[in-house]
């Protein structure tokens, strides 16, 4: 074997241990986000009266935004 031959096939192996490297560490990284626990959906609680409301200064907003 020639010199550029046997640098060929060890780069060519280089290349392809990287990349099932790579690839492992994707199917990694997605076992891990998918056993995360799921976000707790916020309750609207209108009792209170602490939601948005269309006051003065937000109709004003919205007339000069032109939304």
């Amino acid at each position: 074997m020639d010199k550029r031959e046997t640098a060929a096939i060890d780069r060519r192996s280089f290349f392809r241990k990287a990349s099932l490297g790579v690839g492992a560490a994707g199917v990694a990284a997605a076992g891990l986000s998918a056993s995360k626990a799921k976000a707790a959906e916020p309750v609207a609680d209108a009792s209170n009266g602490a939601g948005y409301r269309e006051t003065a200064h937000v109709k004003k907003f919205y007339e000069l935004s032109r939304l």
